[in-house]
Protein backbone atom coordinates (compact mmCIF):
# COMPACT_ATOMS: atom_id res chain seq x y z
CA UNK A 1 0.00 0.00 0.00
CA UNK A 2 1.52 3.51 -0.90
CA UNK A 3 0.90 6.15 1.53
CA UNK A 4 0.18 9.60 -0.84
CA UNK A 5 0.98 12.72 1.17
CA UNK A 6 -0.09 16.24 0.19
CA UNK A 7 3.02 18.31 -1.51
CA UNK A 8 3.30 20.87 0.98
CA UNK A 9 3.37 24.38 -0.93
CA UNK A 10 6.38 26.92 -0.15
CA UNK A 11 5.95 29.86 1.63
CA UNK A 12 6.86 32.85 -0.22
CA UNK A 13 9.39 35.79 0.57
CA UNK A 14 7.39 38.56 0.88
CA UNK A 15 9.67 41.78 2.69
CA UNK A 16 7.64 44.49 1.07
CA UNK A 17 4.74 42.71 2.64
CA UNK A 18 6.65 42.73 6.00
CA UNK A 19 7.47 46.30 5.72
CA UNK A 20 4.04 47.65 5.00
CA UNK A 21 2.56 45.84 7.99
CA UNK A 22 5.34 47.41 10.02
CA UNK A 23 4.18 51.04 9.02
CA UNK A 24 0.53 49.89 9.01
CA UNK A 25 0.97 50.68 13.07
CA UNK A 26 1.44 54.61 11.68
CA UNK A 27 -2.26 54.31 11.08
CA UNK A 28 -2.75 55.13 14.79
CA UNK A 29 -1.63 58.57 14.45
CA UNK A 30 -4.55 58.90 11.41
CA UNK A 31 -8.17 56.68 12.56
CA UNK A 32 -6.78 56.11 16.21
CA UNK A 33 -7.29 52.67 16.19
CA UNK A 34 -6.08 51.03 12.60
CA UNK A 35 -2.43 50.35 14.25
CA UNK A 36 -3.62 47.46 15.93
CA UNK A 37 -6.40 46.37 13.80
CA UNK A 38 -4.64 46.62 10.07
CA UNK A 39 -1.07 44.41 11.66
CA UNK A 40 -3.70 41.97 12.95
CA UNK A 41 -5.60 41.21 9.87
CA UNK A 42 -2.40 41.30 7.83
CA UNK A 43 -0.80 38.98 10.38
CA UNK A 44 -3.87 36.16 10.65
CA UNK A 45 -4.44 35.95 7.06
CA UNK A 46 -0.94 35.70 5.85
CA UNK A 47 0.94 34.00 9.18
CA UNK A 48 0.62 30.50 6.83
CA UNK A 49 1.68 32.19 3.30
CA UNK A 50 4.53 34.90 3.97
CA UNK A 51 8.06 33.60 5.21
CA UNK A 52 8.92 35.26 9.01
CA UNK A 53 5.45 36.92 9.25
CA UNK A 54 4.43 34.48 11.89
CA UNK A 55 7.26 36.54 13.87
CA UNK A 56 6.67 39.94 12.45
CA UNK A 57 2.97 39.68 12.94
CA UNK A 58 3.40 38.37 16.91
CA UNK A 59 6.01 41.51 17.81
CA UNK A 60 3.69 43.94 16.22
CA UNK A 61 0.70 42.47 17.80
CA UNK A 62 2.37 42.28 21.42
CA UNK A 63 4.04 46.11 20.58
CA UNK A 64 0.52 47.85 20.31
CA UNK A 65 -1.50 45.95 23.17
CA UNK A 66 1.78 47.08 25.34
CA UNK A 67 1.60 50.86 24.03
CA UNK A 68 -2.14 50.75 24.28
CA UNK A 69 -1.62 49.22 28.14
CA UNK A 70 1.08 51.93 28.62
CA UNK A 71 -1.17 54.29 27.67
CA UNK A 72 -4.01 53.79 29.66
CA UNK A 73 -1.74 53.47 32.92
CA UNK A 74 -0.34 56.59 32.04
CA UNK A 75 -3.98 58.52 31.99
CA UNK A 76 -4.69 58.55 35.92
CA UNK A 77 -0.43 59.12 36.65
CA UNK A 78 -1.03 62.25 35.12
CA UNK A 79 -2.46 63.29 38.25
CA UNK A 80 0.29 61.99 40.28
CA UNK A 81 2.89 64.91 40.47
CA UNK A 82 2.25 64.81 36.07
CA UNK A 83 4.06 61.98 35.63
CA UNK A 84 1.17 60.31 32.77
CA UNK A 85 2.14 63.40 30.67
CA UNK A 86 5.85 62.41 30.01
CA UNK A 87 4.64 58.53 30.01
CA UNK A 88 2.39 59.74 27.02
CA UNK A 89 4.66 61.85 25.11
CA UNK A 90 7.12 58.80 25.46
CA UNK A 91 4.94 56.13 24.10
CA UNK A 92 3.54 58.75 21.35
CA UNK A 93 7.44 58.73 20.16
CA UNK A 94 8.39 55.31 20.27
CA UNK A 95 4.62 54.06 18.90
CA UNK A 96 6.02 56.61 15.88
CA UNK A 97 9.72 55.65 15.62
CA UNK A 98 9.98 51.86 16.46
CA UNK A 99 7.68 50.71 13.68
CA UNK A 100 10.06 53.43 11.16
CA UNK A 101 12.90 51.52 12.68
CA UNK A 102 11.82 47.96 12.24
CA UNK A 103 10.14 48.33 9.14
CA UNK A 104 13.81 49.15 7.58
CA UNK A 105 14.96 45.86 9.44
CA UNK A 106 12.48 44.04 7.56
CA UNK A 107 13.40 45.56 4.70
CA UNK A 108 17.17 44.47 5.38
CA UNK A 109 15.80 40.64 5.92
CA UNK A 110 16.68 41.09 9.61
CA UNK A 111 14.17 40.01 12.51
CA UNK A 112 12.65 42.74 14.47
CA UNK A 113 13.07 44.58 17.77
CA UNK A 114 10.57 46.05 19.15
CA UNK A 115 11.83 47.20 23.04
CA UNK A 116 9.06 48.27 26.03
CA UNK A 117 7.22 44.72 25.00
CA UNK A 118 4.82 42.59 26.92
CA UNK A 119 5.11 39.45 25.54
CA UNK A 120 0.93 38.90 25.58
CA UNK A 121 1.07 36.29 22.42
CA UNK A 122 4.24 34.34 22.35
Amino acid sequence: MEVITQPQYAKRTDTQLLVLTHLSQLLTYITGFGGLIVPLIIWLTKKDEVNHMDEHGKSIINFQLSMILFAVLSIPAIFLLGLGILTLILVGIVSFVVPIVNAVKASNGEAPSYFMTIRFIS
